[in-house]
């Protein structure tokens, strides 16, 4: 497997990854609309023999602060419990810091995403509609 950028010939396969990964096309449909804004800075694929089995997007955030947010990530149902999801989201963080981004943010499951330091207490200071327990930030 290797982690690389997205190219504009893999769109067809992320669009369906993730439509394969969630209940409804709209994580799809969003990587798509933040791809037309222009607002995407980090946009990874996970590639095994030529097929695209999983993707993460980084995208500015409005923040006090050069922020970006992490969303969505998806890995192909026949390849989760591999750690794919894990390297893709290590691998953009990784990025974000050496691209000089401040913190990131996310909205997900806090048993998950605090393993990679993301806090909800963090996050707490800003406003949000989504401020709760499951809006998380990550200071770089």
């Amino acid at each position: 497997m290797i982690i690389r950028p997205e190219k504009p010939s893999d769109h067809k396969q992320i669009r369906a990854v993730h439509i394969a990964s969630f209940t409804t096309h709209g994580e799809a449909d969003l990587v798509d609309r933040v791809r037309l804004d222009g607002d995407t800075k980090i946009f990874l694929v996970a590639e095994q023999h030529g097929e695209i089995i999983g993707h993460v997007m980084l995208s500015v955030m409005q923040a006090p602060f050069k922020a970006l947010g992490l969303a969505p990530i998806s890995v192909h149902l026949d390849h989760r419990q591999r750690g794919i999801a894990q390297t893709l989201i290590e691998t953009a963080l990784q990025q974000a810091k050496l691209e000089g981004w401040v913190g990131i943010f996310v909205l997900g499951d806090p048993k998950y995403y605090q393993r990679f330091g993301f806090s909800a207490a963090m996050a707490a200071r800003f406003n949000s509609p989504y401020a709760g327990p499951y809006l998380m930030a990550l200071c770089l």
